[in-house]
């Protein structure tokens, strides 16, 4: 008989969906949650409110881009990205939704340094695009941290 996984870390992805995600902390490797990103976009959904009297369709504009923002709101409230030993892992709340092995990631950048608000990696297999949900500090340092086998992204 086997031993149960003591953490989220020491579990197989079989064991990880039912089990609960970690809290977040930057010493264990899990991301606290920034809403700036999510924040900001509904913001530009509500300033957009201003160019109603230049242009009729700047209702719906507002509309979509606040919705975008509260998409996200919604987002960063549930998604966590956990830097496990082998891989990245994404959860939303308790469920486990993937895991990026590290071993397959080509590169990966954190777009505009000065006001991060895009993450990009690229698998063997596939890019990804995100929007940046959490902090990004702790995710600079959780990156050169577990992929310092990769080529430091230019900027």
């Amino acid at each position: 008989m086997t031993n149960p996984p003591t953490s989220p870390s020491d579990a197989t992805a079989a064991d990880l969906p039912n089990r609960a995600a970690p809290q977040p902390a930057a010493e264990d490797g899990t991301l606290p949650a920034h809403y700036g990103v999510a924040l900001g976009v509904v913001g530009v959904g509500l300033a957009c409110l201003g160019l109603t009297p230049l242009w009729a369709g700047a209702l719906w504009l507002s509309l979509a881009v606040s919705l975008l923002g509260l998409f996200l709101v919604v987002q960063t409230a549930l998604l966590r990205l956990e830097f496990q030993e082998e891989a990245l892992v994404v959860w939303r709340q308790a469920v486990l939704l993937r895991r990026f092995p590290y071993s397959a990631w080509k590169n990966w950048r954190l777009f505009w340094p000065g006001l991060p608000v895009v993450f990009y990696f690229r698998e063997e297999q596939s890019p990804h695009l995100l929007p940046l949900l959490f902090d990004a500090k702790a995710l600079r340092q959780q990156l050169d941290r577990h992929l310092s086998h990769l080529p430091a992204p230019d900027a």
